[in-house]
């Protein structure tokens, strides 16, 4: 699993570093030379700002200085505020600094091929105004590569938001665990290219710290992708129903039929209302077709506990329509993916809901876009942090809550989280979410636990779309699949 450290966590990890018996300058020389070999890849002689912060961020920059500029560049130094508020090894790395010393303000962005962004790490808590704004503005404005030292300046560590201004990094090197403002959207646009080294902290202080947040990639999930046997068949791999919506409302439902089938259900039946059988039919092979007469009729058939998986709220239609189909779903044994109309039925009483949810054994995935979201979570909608938006919903709701986005993040009740940073701007097309859901669906109908379901499922839809390219549809995602399986396995 590739973790994920709040600020608070790195900090943690830094003091049993410390604590264990590595100087704290020691971390600082090694944080410093991997920002100054990364600056390093400009040509020998290029004129390099570095603006350092009164932190120890700062003293990562005096560091990355002296190693630059006994290499061959020219280095110029700013500093925000006076040397003598430096203190531990910050001082330390200013005070082995031989170099001039100018206040930022003298610094000279505009005439320099590289700026390291120095100024302030991922423990920023507030806004940025004064002196310092008006050179991250400055910075921006220049032109130059920019180097971020941990975290762009103005982007919070946690949430990924900016904290009134913020620098847009050409690169960013952050050390031993990227954070969550690195992936969370709009810290991800700020960072550029992501570099995370190896400053010296042993990977058993995560058994101390035991962080609960992770990018989202095959590592956090692949141990619990089914194995298919060599002996096994369609009814080893599960059953899934999606429900569709009435005459006029069939395309999504399809589109998540025929993504569960093409993601790992074994078998996928459509439960259709009467007036839309004919136009499901027309459009079927390989997934089935069910007559179902309202939430009597869905009730009836999913209580076949052969149909392991029911998967509804695509084009599923009004609130008095959709919602007597959520509950009969929700009553049933079946494993519940919850998308779009099926989330919407509920948004006058969101608690009705949850309590549907409460005590049943079989697993539900809500996958809510903002919008949808904000109907069921009002309060939760407006929290700075989606990290923090995606746990909440996920305790209070008791699903798994896969919050949609550039940035999707996948929360449980407990508080494990996912963030994924795969999604191309080619998926922002309409039917893009139903095939989504649809993957959840097959997934947890072949028999993976509901979290790492829709972790899995995310970074598939993301590969599947950069495979695809510019132009993709909806109706391609699922039929990419095959090739992103067989990348991931090879």
């Amino acid at each position: 699993m590739i973790e994920l450290l709040t600020p608070a966590e790195m900090a943690e990890a830094d003091r049993l570093t410390i604590a264990a018996g590595t100087p704290g300058i020691e971390l600082m020389e090694t944080a410093g030379r991997a920002v100054a070999d990364v600056v390093a890849r400009s040509p020998l002689g290029t004129r390099i700002a570095i603006a350092c912060g009164p932190g120890n961020n700062g003293g990562d920059g005096f560091v990355a200085a002296r190693i630059l500029g006994g290499r061959g560049y020219r280095v110029q130094l700013g500093l925000l505020g006076g040397l003598d508020r430096l203190k531990g090894d910050a001082a330390l790395a200013a005070a082995a600094w031989r170099g001039e010393v100018v206040s930022l303000a003298e610094l000279d962005f505009h005439g320099s091929g590289v700026i390291v962004d120095a100024l302030f790490g991922a423990g920023l808590d507030r806004e940025i105004g004064g002196e310092a704004a008006r050179a991250i503005e400055t910075i921006n404005r220049s032109g130059a590569r920019i180097v971020a030292v941990d975290l762009p300046s103005g982007i919070q560590g946690e949430t990924g938001q900016v904290l009134g201004v913020a620098v847009r990094a050409t690169e960013t090197v952050t050390f031993f665990r990227a954070k969550p403002g690195h992936v969370l959207m709009p810290g991800r646009v700020h960072v550029g290219r992501l570099t995370v080294a190896d400053i010296g902290i042993r990977e058993t202080v995560l058994e101390r710290i035991a962080p609960k947040a992770a990018l989202n990639r095959p590592e956090a999930w692949l141990p619990s992708l089914p194995v298919l046997k060599v002996d096994g068949h369609k009814y080893d791999r599960g059953h899934a129903v999606v429900v569709s919506g009435g005459m006029t409302q069939t395309g999504a439902a399809r589109l998540a039929a025929h993504a569960a089938l093409r993601s790992g259900a074994g078998l996928v039946t459509l439960a259709s209302p009467p007036d839309a059988l004919a136009v499901n039919a027309a459009h079927l092979t390989a997934v089935m077709l069910k007559r179902m007469d309202g939430a009597d009729g869905l009730a009836a058939l999913l209580s076949d506990r052969r149909l392991n998986a029911v998967g509804l709220g695509p084009g599923l239609g009004a609130i008095e329509v959709a919602r007597p189909l959520v509950e009969a779903a929700l009553a049933s044994p079946a494993a519940v993916v919850l998308d779009a109309d099926g989330l919407s039925a509920f948004k006058a009483e969101p608690q009705q809901l949850f309590a549907r949810i409460a005590g049943r054994p079989a697993p539900v995935v809500m996958t809510p876009h903002d919008g949808e979201f904000a109907r069921l979570f009002p309060d939760l909608a407006a929290l700075p942090g989606k990290l923090d938006r995606a746990r909440q919903a996920a305790a209070r709701s008791g699903a798994v809550v896969l919050l949609k986005g550039a940035d999707t993040t996948v929360a449980d009740p407990s508080g494990r989280a996912m963030i994924a940073d795969n999604a191309p701007p080619y998926l922002a097309t309409a039917g893009s979410g139903d095939t989504l859901a649809g993957i959840i669906l097959g997934l947890v109908a072949e028999g993976m636990p509901a979290f790492e379901a829709a972790g899995a499922a995310v970074w598939l839809h993301g590969e599947a779309g950069a495979v695809l390219g510019r132009g993709l549809i909806a109706e391609d995602l699922a039929d990419a699949l095959p090739r992103v399986f067989t990348r991931l396995f090879v």
